[in-house]
Parts: C-alpha cells; sequence; structure tokens
C-alpha cells in the first residue's frame, strides 16, 4: 500500500517538529497575543477591541505539476486560498497579502502568470495584495529546468467579541461540509507517488479529464461565502480542511467529530484509493470532496446551506458532534 509517509511525509514527525518550534515561539508571546500556535491564525489585541490575525503558507509540491504542465495561471489562486481559507477559520476578515517567489532563475513570463493567479484569488477574498518578494536563487534548486517555491502571508482583522475558536463547540451541534474544487493543495507528495506511477500527466481518464488538469484545479476560496455565514448565524467552529484532512478537526476543540455521512469523493480521489491507497489514509491526507466545514447548532442548519446555495456552493451536513474524544470515520478512529 502507498502511504503519505512512504511518499516522504511522516506527519506524525512533523508534529514533534512543530510542537519543538511551538514552545520556542511560545516565549515569545506576550498579554496581547489571543492565540499563538496550533490554530489556523494567530491573534494579537490592538486597539478598538480589535485583533489582528496573520497567517502563512504556500502551496507545497503541486508548483511541480505546475511546471510538469508549464502552466502557472492558476497555482497563485492556490497561494491566496491555502491563506485566506485558514484566516477566516478564526472569524476574521482578510485585508492585505503578500506573496513569496524562490526560483533558480528569473523568468518574466511565468513570473507573470504566477500573479495573475494571486491577483485572481486577491479579488475573490475581497482584499488587495500589498507587496512581496521575488528572490532568484540558482544554488537552492537542483536541476537545469526552472524550479519554483510559493508561499505568501495574509492579515485579517476581527472584533474581540466575534472572534471563533471552537471552545463553543457542544455534543448535539452538527457539521457541515462546503465542497471543494478537487485536491486542492494538499498532499501531492501522496497524489504524485500513486498517480504518477501510473499514468503521465497527458493521460485522459473518463470522468477526469486530462490527469495533469485534474490535480492543477485551482484551491476553492471559502471567504465570501464563510464571512456572510459567520455574519448571520450561529457558528461554534470553522475548519479549513488542509493538511492532516479532517484530523485537523482537533484544532478546534478536544470533542468527538463523527464523519458519518460524507459525500462521494472526487474521481480523481477514487482513482488515488483504487490505486493502492487506503480508505482511511485518503481521508487523513485528502480533503476527499468536502474543503471546509462548519459547525453549529442543529436549527442553523437550513439557513447556512441557504447561504451557501446563494455563493453558488454545493453543502452537506456530513456528520455531528458527541462526547467522544477523536475524529471517526464511521466507526473509524482516524485520531
Amino acid at each position: 500500500m502507498i502511504t503519505y509517509k512512504s511518499s516522504g511525509v511522516d506527519v506524525s514527525k512533523i508534529k514533534k517538529s512543530q510542537s519543538a518550534i511551538g514552545r520556542i515561539i511560545a516565549s515569545t508571546h506576550s498579554g496581547t497575543v489571543k492565540s499563538g500556535f496550533g490554530h489556523y491564525a494567530g491573534l494579537v489585541g490592538i486597539h478598538g477591541g480589535r485583533y489582528l490575525a496573520t497567517h502563512t503558507d504556500g502551496v507545497g509540491t503541486k508548483v511541480l505539476i505546475a511546471n510538469l504542465l508549464k502552466k502557472y495561471d492558476t497555482i497563485g489562486i492556490d497561494c491566496v486560498a491555502m491563506n485566506v481559507n485558514d484566516i477566516i477559520c478564526i472569524g476574521a476578515k482578510p485585508i492585505s497579502f503578500v506573496d513569496y517567489i524562490a526560483a533558480n532563475r528569473n523568468n518574466e513570463s511565468i513570473f507573470v502568470e504566477i500573479a495573475k493567479g494571486l491577483a485572481v484569488g486577491a479579488r475573490k477574498s475581497g482584499m488587495p495584495i500589498v507587496g512581496g518578494e521575488t528572490a532568484i536563487m540558482p544554488d537552492l534548486f537542483e536541476g537545469k529546468k526552472f524550479a519554483f517555491d510559493l508561499a505568501g502571508m495574509v492579515a485579517g482583522l476581527v472584533d474581540k467579541t466575534k472572534i471563533i475558536l471552537g471552545n463553543k463547540i457542544k455534543s448535539g451541534d452538527v457539521i457541515i461540509g462546503i465542497a471543494s474544487t478537487g485536491i486542492h493543495s494538499n498532499g501531492y507528495s501522496l497524489a504524485r507517488k500513486a498517480l504518477l506511477k501510473k499514468y503521465s500527466i497527458s493521460d485522459k481518464i473518463k470522468g477526469i479529464g486530462r490527469i495533469g488538469d485534474a490535480m492543477l484545479s485551482p484551491t476553492e476560496i471559502y471567504v465570501k461565502v464563510v464571512i456572510d455565514i459567520i455574519t448571520k448565524c450561529e457558528i461554534h467552529g470553522l475548519a479549513n480542511i488542509t493538511g492532516g484532512a479532517f484530523t485537523k478537526l482537533l484544532r478546534l476543540k478536544k470533542a468527538g467529530f463523527i464523519l458519518d455521512m460524507m459525500p462521494e469523493p472526487r474521481k480523481i480521489m477514487q482513482l488515488i484509493e483504487d490505486l493502492g491507497v487506503t480508505h482511511e489514509e485518503m481521508y487523513k491526507t485528502f480533503n476527499m470532496g468536502v474543503g471546509f466545514c462548519i459547525i453549529s447548532p442543529k436549527n442553523q442548519v437550513n439557513e447556512i446551506m441557504s447561504i451557501c446555495r446563494k455563493h453558488g456552493m454545493t453543502s452537506y451536513e456530513i456528520g455531528r458532534i458527541s462526547d467522544r474524544t477523536g475524529v471517526f470515520l464511521n466507526n473509524t478512529r482516524l485520531q
């Protein structure tokens, strides 16, 4: 069987490294820090009863797919999405973004294409890109072909009274999932190992289309729909389903997250599973058709789903909160 670990990503060891880093950076915190490590964004108190929220993220090895296809105009959307979809998880509205492109050599035409995607993502998020950095580092990347990495940082604001950290989650709450557009921007070390071992990026599969196009499908941006929802509904928790997939729900609260009504995953994910990845590993690595989760009292479900429809997004009631502790796919414990 193919696993994330055998693909070069050992999640358990990464978590240990993150914990070690977290202990060090926590030593810099003062009384103004509300949330500084382990959640979806950092929060620092500022004037006027508000908090400044910040987060940074990249698109990982999805950049390799962009290089293989020589298509760079959507990877910037992914970069924005990976940041703004996290920052809204604490109730903050994105207000500005900066990007960081590192490459082994200058290529103006490629940089322009990347910037086009960044601009699309920023417009979808309702925020400006106010700067960035382009670093040319020929000695950092191996090989003679063009190579690059892409990351960004987002800043946002949230009123003190409107912060959502998951502490209000309680047994009986409902978990609503908003549909993803594909693999998004996580798990690509595993996806590439499974898919490209058998197929080329140019191969076409019934129900999927060209493998490369399906892998490069840009990450959905949930900013406007989620801001609308938290403005109008009672929300107890918000989770962006990225690295670690549904195990990320435990970031919100040590509660029981029962996922017993998951939708049918997209064809590209079914294909990855058919190629030798276990069912459990899939739900610990990929979004499986659900890119964002909202946790609320049951009486809010209809209104939340109505708002999703208004924004042109599909949503599902995928589970519930129980008195158990952990994340469970039906009766299987994921974490």
